[in-house]
């Protein structure tokens, strides 16, 4: 009997507290969610909250469902209120009773509000803006921080875990302060890998864009630059290209439609108005005499706004360099280039205004613009100037003075010569950009360069939350945080070790691709032959050029062993069971390793060579010669590598060479034939 009255007391004690957690929600074993939006919602708003309806289905059992305010709540529902003060009614008498502290200046323009509140004696929960953009943010860091969605997980697989109802709940009202840089723009630059590995050549597969675009608006990146996709030159002039795809045809159509996928998910559209694109280029040899050509360069610039998707640009950026090239200006009649784009940017900006009035103007200072910049250039003072980074984080010149000007900067999460395999460096983004905010207010506008975007995640985020808030960014706790959402503590703790031996890899701005420029300096000197450059004067084979690399191949092989070491422990570590792992710490390491490790056999060659040469001893040569079956073998660990690559086939063929950007070319076995045959003529 006593037992019995006892199981009897848990029982009722154990309805109580069941009964009492429903109380603490508002919501009593709730059967569906209910997203009530504004009924002048627009549609990036509408767009943000079926995301948000998305990222709920993915981690609660119960319907979610999103409706107009005014619509009729069932009981047992769990609700969201969501949207602006300008869009949702509901949102705007809780802010005008005091219920919420939310205005179009309180958090502020890109600033949000998460709340818990009353409505209809039901509790809800409150995600709002101040404006759309401030809205978005509110909804995404919702979804990542309550619901635990990576706003990667496309790129990652990282997906999010089961929860309940009351996980839901399981947040303090938080207020969500506007970004210390407002305009975060990404460049899509360099990104053959992306738009090769996965149907058409040179462009970007539907599913791909569009990922990429979601992610980047979940990273707080507001605006894109469009460049590859426009159209580049060297898609269609420069002979490898030209190999590649015979038949590259700009598709504006499909220019249009990522165009108008970004401006549906909230994003700007920025592009450098350059006169090169295959959307409509202009002759090269226009773009070197702006006092010849003025009316050619004016035309052209009217056409993209008259006949163009470049129509719907929104931020208009230019840089004062070769408008067909992206070199140096020179000019070919005798101008001074600091007084030719004094008139460039004048003349240009009048067609902005003309077209697109109150438009964002974007001067790059990239490479001798910022020298340009220091001598005098200044455009019209309604340009923001945005100073340039040497391609690895950091600055070769800094600015005499911002003379009054809004200042941002042009990052690179990755750059050309590190293309292949990314350069982790949270801590130069950490010190670089405080510095920058710091001594130059450049916190205008900040261009980060992603090249093709999945090798650069690390960076990007990175740059993301600097640009964020950069009184809390610390490098050490981004690392930290960073792996650890991904892999267990003591796998993450390889993870950000082997990152920052890759890191010092490439030091002295040298990168993957750089290393194959190497590779052909040495190939070309072991077969006393000219490197061949389509469209470029060849150039001549020299021992300097490779003794001067050899040193520091030597530290850099040294440094990856150890960055492939700590990476393949880590991979122990999780069983070796883990493709973003395998992806994102392992391979880069192992590509990188086996690149060396084949420049290294090439180097020992070419000491022998030159041993030979000086002394004239044939065994040196012989020696050389022995060597090169085991320099095949290595060149053949790069092939097998590269083809085998991932181990989730969603991204196959993504390191395939065929697919990779046409930069410094690729070692093959023709190559070791020649020299072969170089060595063995030699002998004779």
């Amino acid at each position: 009997m006593i037992k019995k009255y006892r199981l009897t007391q848990f029982l009722l004690l154990a309805m109580c507290m069941v009964f009492c957690l429903a109380c603490n929600t508002g919501v009593e074993q709730p059967s569906t969610v209910y997203l009530i939006t504004g009924e002048n919602s627009n549609a990036v708003e509408i767009s943000t909250i079926n995301d948000l309806k998305k990222d709920l289905e993915k981690v609660l059992k119960e319907e979610v469902h999103i409706v107009k305010e005014g619509v009729e709540i069932p009981n047992k529902s769990l609700v969201f209120i969501v949207g602006t003060a300008n869009s949702n009614t509901i949102i705007t008498d809780m802010a005008t009773n005091g219920e919420l502290v939310l205005t179009d200046l309180q958090p502020g323009p890109r600033g949000g509000i998460w709340s818990k509140n009353t409505y209809t004696d039901s509790d809800v929960i409150v995600i709002a803006g101040s404006d759309v953009q401030g809205l978005q943010y509110a909804i995404y860091d919702y979804s990542n921080q309550v619901l635990g969605v990576d706003p990667l997980e496309y790129w990652t697989g990282k997906t999010p875990v089961a929860l309940k109802v009351n996980d839901i709940y399981n947040f303090e009202p938080k207020t969500i302060e506007p970004p210390r840089v407002p305009n975060l723009t990404y460049f899509e630059n360099d990104v053959d890998e992306l738009a090769n590995y996965r149907g058409e050549l040179l462009k970007y597969d539907w599913e791909s864009y569009t990922e990429m675009i979601n992610s980047l608006v979940r990273l707080r990146y507001n605006s894109i630059q469009l460049f590859d996709m426009l159209g580049r030159p060297e898609f269609f002039i420069r002979p490898e290209y030209k190999a590649l795809k015979p038949d590259y045809q700009i598709d504006i159509d499909y220019v249009e439609k990522m165009i108008d996928y970004a401006h549906e998910k909230g994003m700007k559209i920025a592009v450098d108005f350059a006169l090169g694109y295959q959307i409509h280029p202009m002759d090269a040899e226009k773009a070197d005499c702006w006092k010849t050509y003025k009316a050619d360069w004016l035309q052209a610039w009217r056409y993209y706004f008259e006949h163009t998707p470049l129509s719907k640009t929104d931020i208009f950026i230019l840089r004062p360099r070769h408008q067909v090239w992206d070199w140096e200006y020179e000019s070919t009649c005798g101008e001074s280039k600091i007084e030719v784009f004094n008139e460039v940017y004048a003349a240009f900006g009048e067609l902005v205004d003309e077209y697109k009035p109150n438009s964002e103007k974007v001067l790059v200072c990239y490479s001798d613009g910022m020298e340009m910049w220091n001598e005098g250039f200044r455009p019209p003072t309604d340009w923001t100037v945005l100073w340039s980074d040497h391609g690895f984080g950091e600055f070769e010149h800094l600015p005499n003075t911002t003379d009054g000007y809004d200042f941002g900067t042009y990052m690179h999460a990755g750059y050309w010569l590190n293309h292949t395999v990314h350069n982790p460096y949270p801590g130069k983004v950490e010190l670089v950009m405080k510095e920058m905010f710091q001594k130059y207010e450049a916190d205008n506008y900040c261009l980060v360069n992603g090249q093709n975007f999945r090798p650069f995640l690390l960076n990007l985020v990175a740059y993301s939350e600097v640009c964020n808030n950069p009184d809390t960014f610390n490098a050490d706790a981004f690392y930290k945080e960073w792996t650890e959402q991904y892999f267990t503590p003591k796998a993450a703790e390889h993870a950000v070790q082997s990152m920052k031996w890759l890191s010092e890899a490439q030091e002295g701005r040298k990168g993957y691709v750089e290393h194959l420029w190497e590779i052909r300096e040495a190939v070309s000197y072991l077969s006393n032959a000219p490197i061949v450059r389509p469209g470029k004067s060849p150039v001549p084979f020299d021992y300097n050029r490779v003794i001067g690399d050899v040193e520091n191949v030597k530290r850099v092989k040294e440094v990856l062993e150890k960055s492939l070491s700590e990476a393949e422990l880590g991979y122990e570590l999780l069983k070796r069971n883990d493709n973003f792992y395998h992806s994102y710490i392992l391979l880069p390491a192992q590509l990188y390793s086996d690149l060396i490790t084949f420049e290294t056999e090439l180097h020992n060659m070419a000491l022998l060579k030159k041993q030979f040469e000086t002394t004239k001893d044939i065994k040196y040569l012989n020696e050389a010669i022995s060597l090169l079956p085991t320099a095949k073998n290595k060149l053949k660990i790069v092939f097998d590598h590269r083809s085998s690559g991932d181990i989730d086939d969603k991204w196959k063929n993504w390191y395939s060479i065929a697919n990779r950007r046409q930069n410094n070319g690729f070692p093959t076995y023709e190559m070791l034939d020649a020299i072969e045959a170089n060595l063995n003529k030699m002998t004779l």
